[in-house]
């Protein structure tokens, strides 16, 4: 029987960088999730005030394996 993989989307907050951001998700998901098997990003954006970015945020699917 073949493997059922769910995905969703998370987005993760950083004041370092996208990088930090995407991956401040991922540490999230992995303390909930099990069988995580992969990522895409899905936008990269930031809030800016008087022309500095303030956070960044990185919207991300995370692809994980469903137990049975």
């Amino acid at each position: 029987m073949g493997e059922t993989v769910k995905v969703i989307t998370l987005t993760g907050n950083s004041t370092e960088s996208w990088e930090d951001a995407a991956e401040n998700a991922l540490d999230d998901a992995d303390e909930t999730l099990e069988n995580i098997t992969g990522i895409e990003v899905e936008s990269q954006t930031a809030e800016v005030d008087d022309g500095t970015i303030e956070e960044y945020r990185t919207t991300l699917d995370v692809a994980f394996v469903l137990n049975r």
